[in-house]
């Protein structure tokens, strides 16, 4: 019951915040199939936008996927993280010797959709940076999951690097046409494949 207050006035702020607006350009705002959402990743803001922005049938079976060494600093986060988002963590200085990736193949295999950022951290240039190869893999073990890719707009404006609240401003979520990896296609030009992509609905949105 606390959770679900919790998320309702973190959404409701969000909103508030940011008149933050879907826009399904590509797809349809629908449970089935199941999808991983890749988008570019500017702020902390990020995840908070994209989840917001899904209809409540969605976001109740789509998890964002955060840094573990972040999000495991304070109580507070650590409930935010687990209670309220459901969010699958992820070793990024890789602690641990199992594969980084089995905490996401579990969320799919359980039947959730995911909130994927494949830079694999926040990027404060104008451009995008190289994908990592996470979502070839992601891709590659689960080749039934479609990847949509996700244009976050203004959400640094609102949470710039070091700010400790955020500004009020207009911000959209536009979500593209959704793709998959292709039979043969080698690492390196899917990952810049889903990068053009993703720049290309940027251009657009």
């Amino acid at each position: 019951m606390l959770e679900s207050i919790a998320a309702a006035l973190l959404i409701t702020t969000a909103k508030l915040l940011t008149g933050v607006q879907a826009r399904w350009r590509g797809c349809a705002p629908i449970a089935e199939p199941q999808r991983l959402y890749f988008a570019n990743h500017t702020s902390h803001l990020d995840f908070i936008l994209l989840w917001a922005a899904l209809p409540p049938r969605l976001r109740k079976r789509t998890r964002p996927v955060a840094a573990a060494d972040y999000w495991t600093r304070s109580a507070l986060r650590r409930y935010l993280i687990h209670s309220v988002f459901r969010g699958v963590l992820v070793d990024r200085e890789r602690k641990a010797a199992s594969n980084p990736l089995q905490p996401l193949l579990d969320a799919l295999d359980a039947g959730d959709s995911l909130i994927f950022f494949p830079e694999g951290t926040r990027n404060l240039a104008d451009e995008l940076l190289p994908f990592k190869s996470g979502v070839f893999h992601l891709a590659q073990d689960r080749p039934r999951v479609e990847l949509v890719p996700v244009w976050l707009s203004n959400s640094q404006r609102v949470m710039p690097k070091g700010a400790l609240l955020p500004v009020p401003l207009l911000c959209s979520v536009t979500f593209g046409v959704p793709t998959a990896l292709l039979q043969n296609e080698a690492k390196s030009e899917f990952l810049g494949r889903l990068r053009l992509q993703l720049i290309d609905l940027g251009q657009s949105a």
